[in-house]
Formats: C-alpha cells, sequence, structure tokens
C-alpha cells in the first residue's frame, strides 16, 4: 500500500525531531563538526592531529545552554571563549567513542578538567566522545586540554565582556592569527550559528608543540559577510 501524503509529512516530521534531538544531546550545543566525517570506534591514539574548538558562550547559551540549566550558564558568570573540547582528527574525518572498555575519570582527573571545562557535564561528555581516541588516560588528556588552551591567546577585543556587536568572520579568525605568533589562517576555522558566532577551531599537532595546517577544518569557515557577537553575560 503506497503511503499517503499526510503519512510522508508525520514521517518526516519525526525524522526531523529525531535529529534535532541527537544534536541536542552534544554538551557542546552545536554537533561536533570538526571536519568530516566521524567514525566511531577508532584505535585510540591513531591519528593526524588536534583540534581544539574554543566555544562562545554567549551563543552556546542563547541557542542551548539556558533551557538547560547548565551551570555555564549561570548569571554573572561573563564566560567568554570557554574549551569545548579537544579532538583528536584525521587528515579527512575524525575518531570518536574509541574504547570499548572506557575507563572513568577519576576524581583527580575532575580536578584536571575544572581547571579548563566550564562544567563537569562537559568534560565527561568530551572524554568518552573524543579523549578515548587520544590514547592517553582521563588526567592527561584533561592536562591536555589544557596545554593547548594555555597556547592559544585569545585576543583582547575578547577578553572582556564588552558590548553586543558585529563581525565579519574573517575578521575575528585575522584577530586570533595576528595574537598568536605562528598562528595561519588554513589552521584554523571560525564557525557560525544561526547568524551568531559559534567557535574558533585550531589546529594543532599531535604532540601539542605547535599549530599545523588542517585544510578540512579550514574549510568549515562561516561564509556569512557578518555575524552577531553577543556580551558575555
Amino acid at each position: 500500500m503506497k503511503p499517503t501524503v499526510s503519512g510522508i509529512r508525520a514521517i518526516a516530521m519525526a525524522g526531523a525531531l529525531l535529529a534535532s534531538g541527537a544534536q541536542a544531546q552534544d554538551y557542546g550545543g552545536f554537533g561536533r563538526g570538526g571536519g568530516g566525517e566521524g567514525r566511531g570506534g577508532g584505535t585510540p591514539g591513531a591519528f593526524d592531529f588536534y583540534v581544539l574548538a574554543l566555544s562562545w558562550s554567549p551563543t552556546y547559551c542563547e541557542i542551548a545552554g539556558a533551557r538547560r540549566d547548565d551551570r555555564q550558564c549561570a548569571p554573572g558568570r561573563g564566560l567568554g571563549f570557554v574549551v569545548h573540547g579537544l579532538w583528536p582528527q584525521y587528515e579527512r574525518g575524525y575518531p570518536q567513542n574509541c574504547s570499548a572498555v572506557e575507563r572513568a575519570p577519576t576524581r583527580q582527573a575532575m580536578e584536571a578538567a575544572g581547571e579548563v571545562y566550564p562544567s563537569e557535564g562537559l568534560a565527561r561528555y568530551e572524554w568518552r566522545k573524543h579523549g578515548t581516541c587520544s590514547g592517553l588516560d582521563p588526567a592527561a588528556y584533561f592536562r591536555a586540554a589544557k596545554d593547548a588552551r594555555m597556547a592559544v591567546t585569545i585576543p583582547d577585543d575578547f577578553k572582556a565582556a564588552g558590548s553586543d556587536r558585529k563581525a565579519a568572520p574573517i575578521e575575528i579568525a585575522r584577530a586570533f592569527v595576528l595574537a598568536n605568533r605562528g598562528l595561519r589562517p588554513d589552521m584554523m576555522s571560525v564557525t557560525c550559528a544561526r547568524g551568531q558566532l559559534q567557535e574558533v577551531r585550531i589546529c594543532f599537532s599531535k604532540d601539542l608543540r605547535g599549530f599545523t595546517p588542517c585544510p578540512e577544518v579550514a574549510r568549515q569557515n562561516c561564509r556569512a559577510p557578518e555575524i552577531a557577537i553577543d556580551a558575555a553575560r
């Protein structure tokens, strides 16, 4: 029997709801999007480079965090760029959920995570999905995330709470390039969501000793001529 038009619409709507629900499970609020397609069950430690994802907290809180009552979005925290994750990456695509027997982070490891992630829930999620692919134990992985974050200088215009404004993605990228010696536009991307600044993603060599070119990630640059940058609150 052929499906009716209303039946087709119902199936399509259900699929859309399932897709949006799956995306909402990502603590980053925006989905992975590091470049290419994810491959589940990769070999821990077998990857080419890292992506450090720095999320613009005001955008995350407006789109997803506030309705989840996320501690990251508590009034008065005044967060700007925060670490979304440190992601092992292939030249094409990326591994995820690599360990069949996951080592749960110890309290000591979570203390290390607390030095760099805006919430414990995000840190645990990132360990499960991405940290298990690093070949490191949880404490070492969180320390690596901190090392990567400390290696990046946030441009002055993005350090203070500031005020709501707009800028071209290329201007944001240029600010990071000028603030970080050795960083080039082909080693990073500026992403957007709903016309707002979403993340700055910066590629590091596997040993975290410097920035590295990452064409697939760089192609994820936001193509909007101008995006909103809400002030930290």
